[in-house]
């Protein structure tokens, strides 16, 4: 475990030692996935939650009311 922090710390002065733009693009390079694969858990969970608790619905179930969703 300990080399996974001194890893970690090496990368973060790595990043902090970075001019702004380089920095800006490594760590959105980063984020962009984690942040989408984060939301896509969320999803997920929340699917299978309302699911358990039978609130799940279909595309087909939804009434769109006057268009606007």
């Amino acid at each position: 475990m300990e080399r996974i922090a001194d890893w970690w710390d090496g990368f973060e002065m790595w990043v902090a030692g970075l001019p702004f733009i380089p920095q800006f693009l490594v760590v959105l390079v980063g984020m962009v996935p984690i942040s989408f694969a984060i939301a896509y858990l969320i999803d997920r969970a929340l699917h299978v939650a309302g699911a358990a608790l039978g609130r799940n619905e279909t595309d087909g179930d939804r009434d769109p009311g006057n268009g606007v969703f």
